[in-house]
């Protein structure tokens, strides 16, 4: 709530207590002329036509206001007239009658109640952001690093050759014969579920939880400690899919049986 200051708390005292007197009837008359005569308009002097200034022109009411007539005077006979007389003291003002709201100049009745702060007004964004446009900040950087990685593999490759196998065999098949490290997961699963269940449901429903995770995980917040919900399902999802990505990998020997890579060795090419 804002605070009226106490200069106005003092001029509403003053007004209060004045309405007050005149209503009660406390207050001399010599007093209340000036206050009255305060608030009555000053009545215009009388101008005398300026030398040389048509007789039509001067006795025609109204259509030559005082002040133009006064303006056109010279600076000598303005030195020459002699002071205007003062108007009369008006009557003193009579109390207003009971019931009736005492009104000021205009017939306005509102009043200064208090003093509006600036800030509840003005809209100032000077509070601090942690946002940033995704263009340029964010798709300048992931283009930039993508240059790099991109130059680093075409070097890389320049000096170090792929370890490739010699080529496939038709007659022939390897065994193990074992899919790319990331379809060992699936081909994990297929030694152990229906090809069903293994190649359908399962990463079916794996990938629908995913899809739903944004509309059951509701926090706003962007640092990884207050999303407690969204990097334990993301830590579950990679956890399981690289258990199963190492047990194709390092414990699958021939017939893909399960064997100890440290007794029967290594059946993995890099």
């Amino acid at each position: 709530m804002v605070e009226v200051p106490e200069y106005l708390l003092k001029r509403a005292k003053e007004a209060r207590e004045r309405l007050e007197r005149e209503s009660s009837g406390q207050e001399p008359a010599a007093s209340a002329a000036p206050a009255a005569s305060s608030q009555q308009p000053p009545t215009p002097a009388v101008v005398s036509p300026a030398p040389g200034t048509p007789a039509g022109a001067a006795s025609g009411s109204g259509k030559i206001p005082p002040h133009l007539l006064d303006r056109s005077r010279s600076a000598a006979d303005r030195q020459a007239m002699p002071p205007a007389a003062a108007p009369p003291p008006a009557p003193p003002a009579a109390p207003p009658p009971a019931g009736i709201t005492p009104t000021g100049p205009g017939g306005h009745t509102q009043r200064l109640l208090t003093v509006v702060k600036s800030g509840s007004i003005q809209d100032v964004k000077a509070k601090p952001s942690d946002k940033v446009h995704v263009w340029p900040h964010l798709l300048l950087v992931e283009f930039v690093a993508a240059l790099l990685v991109t130059a680093f593999l075409l070097v890389f490759s320049i000096f170090v050759n792929a370890p490739l196998l010699e080529l496939a065999n038709v007659n022939e098949t390897p065994n193990p014969s074992k899919a790319p490290w990331y379809f060992l997961g699936l081909q994990e699963l297929l030694t152990m579920f229906h090809p069903m269940v293994a190649g359908v449901t399962i990463p079916g429903i794996a990938l629908f939880l995913l899809i739903l995770t944004p509309y059951i995980d509701r926090n706003k917040e962007n640092a990884p400690e207050k999303r407690k919900f969204a990097v334990s399902l993301m830590t579950i999802h990679l956890m399981f899919w690289a258990v199963l990505v190492i047990i194709g990998s390092f414990f699958r020997g021939p017939g893909f049986n399960f064997i100890f890579p440290w007794q029967a060795g290594l059946f993995f090419d890099f």
